[in-house]
């Protein structure tokens, strides 16, 4: 008697954490980089106003985490209105 034996290999998807990151400039407002995150990420005001400290007094800071499906359009959305945001993978 024989045996046989398959090996299958699985391939699972691993979806890799991401962060929206917002850059800071000299051009654009505390006002309008506030009304975008609200609009854009869903923030609360509050929420809204403590990313935008952030962002002018360190020069950038990651404003949402997510996956990359759901952050590439929100910075899109967000470059559109000139201010400038990236997605990065977080390092595991």
């Amino acid at each position: 008697m024989t045996e046989s034996h398959t090996e299958t290999d699985v391939l699972t998807s691993i979806e890799e954490m991401c962060s929206l990151v917002v850059w800071n400039d000299e051009v654009n407002t505390f006002e309008w980089v506030i009304e975008t995150l609200i609009e854009v990420c869903g923030h609360s005001p509050e929420q809204a106003e403590q990313c935008s400290y952030f962002i002018h007094y360190k020069g950038k800071y990651a404003v949402k985490q997510g996956s990359y499906e759901i952050l590439k359009p929100q910075c899109d959305a967000i470059t559109e209105r000139g201010i400038g945001a990236t997605v990065e993978v977080i390092a595991s």
